[in-house]
């Protein structure tokens, strides 16, 4: 099942007082179902904050989460894991160096009484590309492209409809990155996800995603088609800069 994600005046103020930073001041966005909707900008833009906060990671925001037409608040919790699940940008800091991933993909079956634990893990490994045989290493024994495959089939394993995309390869080399983003492509062919993702890279939403939001201090300044990208047609000076700023980096290499 595809599900489709509203936002509106997301909003959320870290400290108190005088020391009070207002994060996000009123974030606005929609993804369509199946759609994978980018969100860019610089470090600090509120791009990963977006996230948690679609997660209830964070939950002291105001404002509106709507996914598949329901308030995120009010979903259970059991129930909100099997709908969405988040990859985080680190695939060294996300798995835990004493478990197997044998345990790192029975947790969540375990948790949600699901059946056929083998049979699942069997066939969450090879959707990602990784024998069976992994099961029983622990992620020192793996390199971080194989570490992030791991980390895609853990949310993959309770069959979300959507993925939250921190960074997915930003900690790769390039040459994973490409094998990791082909990867994320093929499976929202087979399964229909909608993918939200957060990334620097502009290459990336140009691979990956149909929209993408500009963000600068904590706002959406435009929000954009992919098609956009090769002959910068934002209109906003920010995203007008950041595309020629990608676009002219792409042109050197």
């Amino acid at each position: 099942m595809t599900v489709s994600v509203e936002i509106r005046d997301l909003a959320i103020t870290f400290g108190q007082g005088l020391s009070a930073v207002r994060v996000l001041p009123g974030v606005s966005f929609s993804v369509a179902a199946g759609e994978c909707f980018g969100l860019v900008g610089e470090s600090g833009s509120g791009k990963s904050t977006v996230l948690r906060c679609m997660s209830l990671l964070t939950d002291i925001w105001t404002g509106e989460v709507r996914i598949g037409g329901r308030n995120v608040r009010d979903i259970p919790l059991k129930e909100r894991c099997r709908l969405m699940q988040m990859v985080f940008q680190d695939p060294y800091g996300s798995l835990h160096p004493r478990q197997s991933v044998r345990t790192v993909l029975a947790e969540p079956l375990r948790i949600h009484g699901m059946d056929n634990h083998e049979a699942r893990m069997n066939r969450a490994l090879t959707d990602v590309g990784l024998p069976v045989s992994f099961l029983d290493r622990f992620p020192h024994q793996l390199s971080g492209g194989q570490r992030q495959r791991v980390a895609i089939a853990r949310a993959l394993i309770l069959e979300p409809s959507l993925l939250l995309l921190d960074e997915p390869t930003s900690a790769l080399d390039v040459s994973v990155q490409a094998e990791i983003l082909n990867l994320l492509n093929r499976l929202r062919e087979e399964r229909g996800f909608t993918y939200i993702m957060v990334t620097h890279d502009l290459a990336v939403v140009d691979h990956m995603c149909d929209r993408f939001a500009v963000m600068l201090h904590g706002e959406v300044t435009e929000v954009l088609p992919r098609a956009a990208i090769p002959g910068n047609g934002a209109t906003h000076p920010y995203a007008r800069e950041l595309i020629a700023a990608s676009l002219e980096y792409e042109g050197q290499l």
